[in-house]
């Protein structure tokens, strides 16, 4: 049977206080796989690993919390962009990853390409929001079981409640919980999950390559959150299906400074970023309407050259 909230959490305190082997952590994460998650495994999971975290006394409020685990491979991490974009006007973002040493392109790698370094820390995070509104910050700094249960899929070749747990886990507690899955399954659990945890606001959707980046050539169905109900809502493509976009030959970070920097162009990517940045810009509550969304995003797009001469 699945465990209960509080045995979830139970069972994650037991492997924080070194009660377990790591033949039984091996056994139990596999098993959860199989099984896969509950909501309320997730939340009792999701209530020790925080607990167990050591945060600075003061903080900045944070507005965005924004998971970045998969790493891109067809697409360039658009998303950056996107969370970039709404750090610029007003809405601070908190985004936290891993990187690895394989074929896809992750989060920090591409912020060092347009100069934005990763933190070391959850001071210099605090430091960073403060001067930009944005901070980006490794998951071996947030809480190192949460690494090793991830990296265990290398050895058990199989993903681990460590992914789930990651997306959802917002460290810093921001007003907004951003997650992007690969697999559709996994949103309503998501949700659920992030109601039973009292998250205030919170908007889940299918992304490319299990970001959180919008597809402009597809349909997206965001899996809401607001004051404690669930929602969904249906956002249409960006473009129609006669202009379907082939994925890039190459991930060119090269190309993709020069896209922020108004250098170049790109019509998919371009759109990735506005509409991307758009549901958050609608799940903050900052618009009423989907078009207003965009046509905000859109705006902010438009000016962030004179915002980053700024």
């Amino acid at each position: 049977r699945s465990l209960t909230q509080e045995e979830a959490y139970t069972a994650v305190r037991l492997i924080l206080d070194d009660q377990v082997e790591d033949i039984q952590l091996g056994a139990f994460l596999m098993l959860m796989r199989v099984k896969e998650e509950t909501p309320a495994e997730i939340a009792g999971f999701v209530q020790a690993i925080k607990e167990s975290m050591t945060l600075p006394d003061k903080l900045p409020p944070i507005s965005i919390d924004w998971s970045s685990y998969a790493g891109k491979r067809r697409q360039l991490p658009w998303f950056i962009q996107s969370a970039l974009l709404l750090s610029q006007n007003g809405q601070s973002v908190f985004m936290h990853g891993l990187s690895r040493d394989d074929e896809r392109v992750y989060a920090e790698q591409a912020l060092e390409a347009i100069g934005v370094s990763a933190c070391q820390g959850f001071n210099e995070v605090a430091g960073q929001i403060n001067k930009s509104g944005f901070a980006y910050l490794g998951i071996e700094f947030i809480s190192p079981l949460l690494e090793r249960m991830i990296e265990l899929r290398q050895l058990l070749g199989l993903r681990s409640p460590g992914h789930t747990i990651s997306r959802i886990l917002n460290p810093l507690s921001a007003k907004l919980l951003m997650q992007g899955i690969f697999h559709p399954g996994y949103a309503e659990i998501h949700q659920q999950a992030a109601q039973l945890l009292a998250q205030p606001r919170a908007a889940v959707f299918k992304g490319e390559g299990g970001e959180i980046e919008r597809d402009p050539d597809k349909y997206a169905i965001v899996y809401g959150l607001h004051n404690g109900e669930l929602y969904q809502e249906e956002w249409q493509p960006i473009f129609a299906s006669a202009t379907r976009h082939v994925k890039e030959q190459s991930l060119d970070l090269d190309l993709f400074r020069a896209v922020w920097q108004g250098e170049v162009q790109h019509e998919y990517g371009e759109a990735a970023v506005t509409s991307t940045a758009a549901i958050a810009i609608k799940a903050l509550g900052l618009v009423n309407t989907q078009q207003a969304a965009l046509d905000l995003a859109r705006q902010w797009w438009g000016a962030r050259l004179s915002k980053q001469a700024a």
